[in-house]
């Protein structure tokens, strides 16, 4: 923009296919020829040669045929592993797939891949290679249907995009052809088929999506900020949440191929997204890797070690939630809940990242013993170098509704009375800036200063008594913290996304001259402010029903309209004032598919404050720092 179900005999075949020596409290042993995998203290030691694994590229086939060319896509996956593993060594793969490898590239630096005249890669984008590889994995990198190399038309989260992936994952686990660049048959005879999908937004959604077709040989997936609804990514409660034309545009950014190639291809897509209206529909359906026909929530067997940003406002904290929630229970799984946007944390917490990513894929891909499972599960952010661990996400919480009340605060008691804004198309900092101010296009709601801290973990909920004057509106709703702080900015998008660059960098893993592992630093970017919005939750009245079918609101009928807003892990200092902004179309999450573009719907909204709350889930319990 969790772990494999299959314990049972897991430690034996590690050692049996990957032939792991164990070496206590012994230093990293030089990469010198070795015909093993070395283990020092739970974790992988460098010993295999990066300068001199061996570099290839196949072309895996794709049971779709995208572009409609009569054949089946070919995949292009580029491979560099252990020299040692053509000649015996067999060794599990981290596997990136990526649609970014062209435009706009890879990472925060935006790398691109690089090639010798053998067409094989002598620079592969991020660090994975760099500090895996000596360590006796296999890394994979692919190039998604329709991108670089590979054949086909992107479709923006579609089903080619997930079963060119999939092909992959059965490939290397001898239930896929693959041709090398003669056009020969060949096989992963190197690998224990053992595999880890990771990846960032997009390539994080790949991931999400390739785990819910069920696939073996997927052990773990590490998807950092990935969409599990592509009807998420552009819609929220049937509002646009960005710019029509979302997948159309995203599929022929990331596509350097002639527009007419895929022609047909974005004219379909363009015509399912039904931006006029922002309803889900079949086309959405087969996006959606919970329920949907090719992948399903419930059809994962693989770990999965997550992270969300709660100030993502790309891919929404929603995108995590629900799919974290719909997981089978025999799934394990690790979480990183942070302040930031859309980021991947190697820039924002890289030691603390690069290792426990080694003990995951150590324990998950080899079978090591470590600890990474004895850990707590969850990593939350409540600010600026402050995290804290805890058995698992959400937190333990109790409900705590609060009423608006008529005199303009916030408390627990029912109101009387009612309030009425316009629905305007407004910034978020003009909605819930200058609170005690009469404004006619939004209500604002304050408690009394807070005598003691509150934490949010989870996901609030509004319920809204109301009655309009037109047969729709765009619902807002904010939750704000008052009161001046020194705050991660990962609100401003323009902002680095809650980071900045500093000076210095970091070489991660071995090194060629082509590629060398290093990057620059990055630390916590941070704003003093008066306030914060803490989550929101926006709705199309007409879809408080049904995502699918609307219903035009009879004006002057009272409703009563339930929703929810988006998860947060937040903590309300002391002395601080929480706020709920009532208001209408949201400028800072996109353009409305109702109403004027640049104005909103103009539709007048009264709400009756008796019949209006927020439910907040409120922690329990005192939170364990690290």
């Amino acid at each position: 923009m969790s772990i494999s179900q299959r314990r049972g005999s897991f430690a034996a075949v590690a050692l049996a296919t990957a032939l792991v020596v164990v070496v206590a409290n012994a230093p990293a042993a030089s990469a010198t020829a070795k015909s093993a995998i070395e283990v020092s203290g739970g974790l992988t030691q460098p010993v295999f040669s990066y300068q001199d694994a061996i570099r290839e590229h196949v072309r895996v086939q794709s049971p779709v045929d995208s572009d409609g060319d009569g054949k089946k896509d070919l995949v292009r996956v580029d491979i560099i592993r252990p020299k040692e593993s053509g000649s015996g060594l067999k060794v599990p793969v981290i596997m990136h797939q990526s649609p970014y490898y062209d435009q706009p590239g890879v990472g925060f630096e935006l790398d691109h891949k690089k090639y010798d005249a053998d067409g094989n890669l002598t620079k592969f984008p991020l660090f994975y290679d760099n500090y895996f590889v000596p360590r006796g994995y296999a890394f994979v990198s692919v190039d998604m249907a329709g991108t670089r190399l590979s054949d086909g038309c992107p479709t923006s989260g579609g089903p080619s995009d997930v079963l060119g992936g999939k092909a992959v994952i059965d490939w290397l686990n001898g239930r896929a052809t693959a041709y090398d660049a003669k056009g020969a048959a060949v096989k992963a005879s190197w690998t224990t088929g053992r595999t880890g999908m990771i990846g960032h937004s997009y390539e994080g959604s790949l991931a999400i999506g390739v785990a819910g077709t069920g696939v073996r040989g997927l052990e773990t997936i590490v998807p950092l900020a990935g969409p599990s609804s592509w009807y998420g990514m552009w819609r929220a409660n049937g509002t646009l949440t960005d710019f029509k034309g979302g997948q159309e545009w995203l599929a022929e950014l990331v596509d350097e191929d002639p527009d007419e190639k895929c022609g047909a291809v974005h004219q379909r897509m363009s015509e399912g997204s039904d931006d006029a209206t922002g309803n889900y529909n079949a086309y959405w359906h087969e996006l959606d890797y919970r329920t949907g026909p090719v992948s399903k929530v419930r059809n994962v067997r693989a770990s999965v070690f997550s992270v969300v940003g709660m100030q993502d406002r790309n891919v929404m904290a929603d995108q995590f939630s629900t799919w974290w929630a719909g997981l089978p229970r025999t799934v394990q799984r690790k979480v990183w809940v942070t302040q930031y946007g859309h980021l991947d944390p190697f820039w924002a917490r890289r030691e603390v990242w690069v290792n426990t990513l080694h003990q995951w894929f150590d324990h998950e891909l080899m079978g090591i013993a470590n600890d990474i499972m004895r850990q707590p599960r969850a990593d939350v952010q409540l600010g600026p170098d402050r995290w804290i661990t805890q058995a698992d996400w959400p937190a333990p919480t109790r409900t705590r509704t609060l009423r608006p009340q008529q005199d303009g605060s916030l408390a627990g008691a029912p109101s009387k009375g009612s309030g009425s804004y316009l629905d305007t198309k407004q910034t978020e900092i003009a909605m819930a800036g200058d609170p005690a101010t009469s404004n006619p296009n939004r209500l604002a709601f304050l408690t009394p200063p807070l005598n003691n801290a509150l934490r949010l973990s989870g996901t609030p909920s509004v319920s809204l008594r109301l009655k309009l004057d037109k047969p729709t509106a765009n619902l807002g709703v904010m939750l704000v913290d008052y009161g001046t702080d020194t705050r991660i900015h990962g609100v401003d998008p323009n902002k680095g996304q809650g980071l900045k660059l500093i000076d210095g960098e970091d070489c991660v893993g071995q090194s060629t001259a082509d590629d060398d592992g290093c990057y620059q630093r990055a630390a916590d970017n941070t704003v003093t402010s008066g306030f914060q919005v803490v989550t929101r939750g926006i709705m199309d009245a007409q879809n408080h029903r049904s995502l699918s079918h609307p219903t035009p609101l009879m004006p002057g009928k009272a409703y009563q309209i339930t929703w929810k807003m988006l998860p947060q892990d937040y903590e309300f200092k002391a002395g601080h004032r929480l706020g709920l902004v009532l208001t209408g179309t949201n400028a800072d999450l996109g353009e409305p598919a109702l109403g004027d573009a640049e104005t909103g719907t103009g539709t007048k909204v009264t709400v009756d404050l008796a019949g209006t709350s927020v439910s907040l889930p409120l922690v329990t319990g005192t939170p364990r720092g690290k």
